[in-house]
């Protein structure tokens, strides 16, 4: 007989958490991005460091 395999039930994943690093990371980039757009369809995204 064929093996039902969609009856097994998968063990739950840890809950993944970010470190605090990663989202220090994040926090800084996303102030130091800046996005101009222009006149037409151009748009010109810059970090300042």
């Amino acid at each position: 007989m064929a093996k039902i395999y969609s009856e097994k039930k998968l063990a739950a994943p840890k809950k993944m958490l970010p470190k605090k690093e990663t989202i220090n990371f994040l926090l800084n980039y996303s102030k130091a991005l800046k996005v101009v757009k222009t006149s037409g369809n151009l748009t010109f995204e810059s970090i300042a460091n």
